[in-house]
C-alpha cells in the first residue's frame, strides 16, 4: 500500500490485544475507511469550526510537550519547531474522521502526520525500510505518543506512518507483511461493530494487570490463550483459513469467560450468539470497553443483518476476493 500525500489512515489491531504485553505476536493492519491529514483553518474548508480550534489547540499541546523533551534532551528526532509554531499560528489543526477513543488510531495518526511534516532528519516509510529503522521508528513513536496514552507502544503511529501490515513478533521485532487475501476463505469477512461508547484504555489495562498477578489467571492466560493468538496470526498470514477459524473460535472463547470487564454488557449474548450459531466470531479491537468490536464471518450478510436488528453499525474491514 503506498501512500497518498500526506493522508494518514486509521489502523486496527486484529491480533495481540493485552497479549503483546506477555510475548504474544501481534497482527496490526491499515485502515483506509478513516483517514487524517494536516490541514489549516479557513473559509474553504468544510470541516466542523469548533472541531478545528480544538484540533489546533492540541497541536499546541504537542508542540509544547515535544518543547519540553527537547529542554531535558530527550527528544528522540530533530522537529522543525519554528516552521511547526508558525503553522499552528496560521491556524494548522488534523482534519480527521477517526473517532477517538475507538481503539483504531486516532492519536496514532496524528503523531505520524505532524512527524512526517516537520522532522528534518526522519526515516522514510517504503516497503524496503530495515528491521532497524522499524525499530529505531517505534522507539521515536513511543515516545511523542506518550503525551497522549501516558505510555505508548509506538505500534499505532508506526503502522499508520509505514501504512502496511505490520507482524509483531516482540517489542523489538517488528517487520512489514502482507495477508494474503487471495487465501482467505470463500466469503470471508472481517468487520467492525460500533458500540456507540467510548472505551477508556488506562483502567481496563490496569484491571488485566491486577488479573495477572494471580498465578492461576496467569497461567491460564499463558497456556490456553496466547498459543491461540499465536496460532491466529500464522494460520491467517499463510492462509490456513481451516486452522484460523478454529484458533479465532479458541480466542473468542476465552476473552468472552475471562475479559467481561472488557466487553460492553449488551453485547455478551450477540457474542455467545455468534459462537452458538457460528455466523460469526468477535473479539475485542483494541483495549475494549466500548468503541469497535471486531468480528469474523464466512456469512457477511448473515452477520450485518444480525446487528441491523439490534441497531448497530457493521463496517467491513478486509474481504476476500
Amino acid at each position: 500500500m503506498s501512500k497518498k500525500a500526506d493522508i494518514f489512515y486509521g489502523k486496527v489491531l486484529l491480533f495481540g490485544e493485552y497479549s503483546i504485553l506477555f510475548n504474544s505476536k501481534g497482527l496490526t493492519i491499515p485502515y483506509t475507511h478513516f483517514t487524517g491529514q494536516l490541514s489549516f483553518i479557513n473559509d474553504d474548508k468544510y470541516t466542523d469550526y469548533e472541531f478545528a480550534l480544538q484540533s489546533n489547540v492540541q497541536l499546541k499541546d504537542f508542540r509544547d510537550f515535544m518543547l519540553e523533551l527537547e529542554a531535558k534532551a530527550g527528544m528522540p528526532c530533530d522537529i522543525d519547531f519554528k516552521r511547526l509554531s508558525n503553522d499552528i499560528e496560521k491556524g494548522l489543526y488534523f482534519e480527521s474522521n477517526i473517532p477517538q477513543g475507538y481503539g483504531i488510531g486516532s492519536s496514532g495518526a496524528l503523531v505520524a502526520s505532524i512527524y512526517d511534516r516537520y522532522c528534518t532528519n526522519k526515516i522514510e516509510a517504503n516497503e524496503s525500510i530495515s528491521g532497524e529503522n522499524i525499530s529505531k521508528l517505534r522507539e521515536i513513536f513511543s515516545m511523542l505518543e506518550s503525551l497522549f496514552h501516558g505510555k505508548s507502544s509506538g505500534i499505532d503511529p508506526l503502522n499508520c506512518y509505514l501504512q502496511h501490515p505490520l507482524l509483531i513478533h516482540s517489542r523489538e521485532d517488528i517487520s512489514i507483511t502482507g495477508v494474503p487475501r487471495s487465501k482467505f476463505e470463500s466469503e470471508g469477512v472481517i468487520f467492525l461493530v460500533d458500540t456507540g461508547k467510548i472505551g477508556k484504555t488506562a483502567p481496563l489495562v490496569n484491571h488485566f494487570l491486577e488479573q495477572m498477578r494471580f498465578k492461576e489467571y496467569e497461567n491460564l492466560f499463558r497456556t490456553d490463550y496466547i498459543p491461540f493468538v499465536n496460532q491466529c496470526i500464522t494460520d491467517i498470514l499463510s492462509g490456513n483459513m481451516r486452522s484460523f477459524f478454529q484458533s479465532l473460535i479458541k480466542v473468542s472463547t476465552f476473552q468472552l469467560a475471562h475479559f467481561t470487564n472488557m466487553i460492553p454488557e449488551n453485547f455478551m449474548a450477540a457474542w455467545q450468539w455468534g459462537l452458538d450459531s457460528g455466523k460469526f466470531q468477535l473479539k475485542l479491537c483494541g483495549s475494549g470497553g466500548g468503541g469497535f468490536l471486531l468480528g469474523f464471518t464466512t456469512d457477511y450478510v448473515a452477520a450485518k443483518n444480525y446487528f441491523s436488528g439490534l441497531k448497530h453499525e457493521v463496517i467491513p474491514v478486509y474481504k476476500s476476493v
